[in-house]
């Protein structure tokens, strides 16, 4: 196992937290904020403290192959995943259809079809400007069109530009790949599911949050009015986790 992983809180339930491509350590606590119990909050491999990621690393089934492992070592029967986290977790149910009691699943990028032409491009963008010798400045300035107008970040940008910065050969693999090969797999997870899905955020379509929750037997879609809702919805979004993990 690859990734790292911290636990906050204690008790039960014990609920795992996956988070999203590039994520800062910050970003990565936001969905365990309010929730009782345990919850363990996953570093991936070239992420925050954890090292970084092997050649060949950055797929769906090694991702997911880590989170499992997370999983089972702290006995965790509910997670929430966040775009990468959540196509991790819906490989997982794919395989392993009576894994989890409860998953929550924000921002799917993609479910079994490849991605839309504005979400691959939005990861090209984001890979070329790591390339760019600029010291930063193409990646920041890519960065910086993803914050809704009037929106404060504080330091944001800068940490989330140091953290993609190790993360070129991710951008580059991941858009060519999805998370199973077919949704119909789904259909047996005995789970029950919450996805959340935005209206305006290019790498993450409404179209795939809409597709995940079809695939899932049981399963609630909520889409929220924004291209950033981790920025401009953060209450709403503690809200509709706590209420769902209770």
């Amino acid at each position: 196992m690859r990734a790292r992983w911290r636990a906050l809180g204690s008790g039960a339930p014990v609920t795992l937290v996956a988070h999203g491509l590039g994520a800062t350590e910050g970003e990565a606590r936001i969905p365990a904020s309010g929730l009782r119990g345990t919850r363990v909050v996953i570093t991936l491999p070239g992420h925050g403290s954890a090292p970084d990621a092997p050649a060949g690393y950055w797929n769906y089934a090694s991702v997911a192959a880590d989170v499992l492992a997370v999983a089972d070592e702290v006995g965790a029967t509910q997670a929430v995943g966040v775009s990468l986290g959540a196509g991790a977790l819906t490989r997982i149910a794919a395989e392993h259809p009576d894994r989890f009691q409860r998953l929550a699943l924000l921002l799917p990028a993609a479910l079994d079809r490849p991605r839309e032409p504005a979400a691959a491009w939005a990861y090209e963008r984001l890979a070329a400007a790591i390339a760019a010798d600029d010291e930063g400045a193409s990646l920041r300035e890519a960065l910086a069109a993803e914050i809704p107008p009037g929106v404060e970040v504080g330091d944001h940008l800068a940490q989330r530009a140091a953290a993609l910065s190790r993360l070129a050969e991710a951008l580059r693999e991941l858009p060519e790949q999805v998370p199973v090969a077919d949704a119909s797999a789904l259909s047996r997870a005995s789970a029950e599911v919450l996805v959340i899905g935005a209206t305006s955020d290019p790498m993450h379509p409404a179209s795939a949050a809409k597709a995940t929750a079809a695939a899932f037997g049981d399963a609630r879609l909520e889409l929220l009015e924004s291209q950033a809702p981790m920025l401009t919805h953060r209450k709403l979004l503690r809200d509709l986790l706590t209420g769902f993990l209770r």
